[in-house]
């Protein structure tokens, strides 16, 4: 028997100015739809993060919310958003913050 698989609707996000912590990012996706979790990876070398995330949306309306809007800018910065191919299901880091804020 097949185990049911569960649905993962999550964006990548690039182009994020070094300015933006993690609350941040999760603060304007969170416009959307509820965002479940926030990967924003940090170079363990310079300090910052490395200018990606995933966003993970707890529904799909959350997902397509955030695909249709034209364009996102933040900080004067123009994000690159698109869904996220390599979602895994059940994928697990250490570095995700979840609903931490």
């Amino acid at each position: 028997m097949v185990a049911p698989t569960k649905k993962v609707f999550e964006v990548f996000v690039s182009k994020i100015p070094w300015t933006m912590a993690s609350k941040e990012v999760k603060e304007y996706f969170g416009q959307f739809g509820h965002v479940k979790k926030c990967l924003l990876p940090f170079d363990k070398d310079t300090g910052f993060h490395k200018g990606f995330c995933r966003i993970g949306f707890s529904s799909e309306e959350g997902l397509q919310n955030a695909l249709q809007k034209d364009s996102h800018t933040v900080e004067g910065a123009k994000l690159q958003v698109q869904r996220n191919r390599q979602a895994a299901v059940g994928r697990r880091s250490n570095r995700d913050v979840g609903d931490s804020i």
